[in-house]
């Protein structure tokens, strides 16, 4: 799996949030997006998602432009931004239901998941009943679950405890010794050049590569 980033701009009412971004991501590794809040990288994820398109340029997944053919990529889970569920919907239940549109996972993989976030014992508690924390390893076990090929996520650390924040970094170190390609974002670079293989920085819409 690849994913080729060409001469990508977004325009939003005439003002540049991206401005000719050329990126590359392989297999194997993961890749940290640092910068200040509002530099581009949520922007760039969610056109990444195919959730923005973009003003011009291509986003290219193993060859394949998914705006010119009108898909969402393949084989790809993202938490951007905060985590959204259903507020009076268990955190199992949930899962359960994301799981259900696609039918590839079982219960037990599900809560195998849980288990891995610490967050089993929160299962059956609502989730307008969760913490800040909780919310953010639920979102992060909505990414993980169905054993996807591309995982995105920003801000993955936001409010979780240190336990369980080394469990997702040893998690992801796993993904991506796997073959997985894994693409995280955050505005404090010691989260990102901790874990990252590669790191891109993002500035006022141009990007740069800081660590190879």
């Amino acid at each position: 799996m690849r994913i080729d980033v060409k001469n990508l701009s977004k325009e939003f009412n005439g003002i540049k949030v991206l401005d000719n971004v050329n990126l590359q991501f392989e297999e194997g590794k993961i890749y940290g997006l640092i910068g200040r809040n509002g530099s581009g990288k949520s922007v760039f994820l969610k056109i990444l998602c195919n959730f923005y398109a973009p003003t011009s340029g291509e986003v290219l997944f193993d060859n394949i432009n998914i705006y010119k053919e009108n898909i969402f990529p393949p084989e790809t889970r993202a938490l951007i931004e905060k985590p959204s569920f259903l507020p009076d919907t268990t955190g199992f239940d949930n899962l359960k239901l994301l799981a259900s549109i696609q039918n590839r996972i079982s219960d037990e993989e599900i809560l195998n998941t849980l288990k891995k976030l610490n967050l089993i014992e929160d299962k059956d508690k609502k989730y307008k009943n969760y913490s800040l924390g909780m919310k953010q390893k639920l979102g992060i076990a909505q990414v993980l679950m169905e054993n996807p090929k591309i995982i995105i996520l920003d801000e993955p650390f936001n409010g979780i405890e240190n336990a369980t924040a080394k469990k997702v970094r040893d998690i992801l170190k796993s993904e991506a010794k796997s073959g997985k390609i894994v693409i995280l974002a955050s505005h404090i670079k010691e989260d990102i050049e901790e874990l990252a293989d590669v790191v891109y920085k993002f500035d006022c819409g141009k990007t740069s590569i800081i660590k190879k």
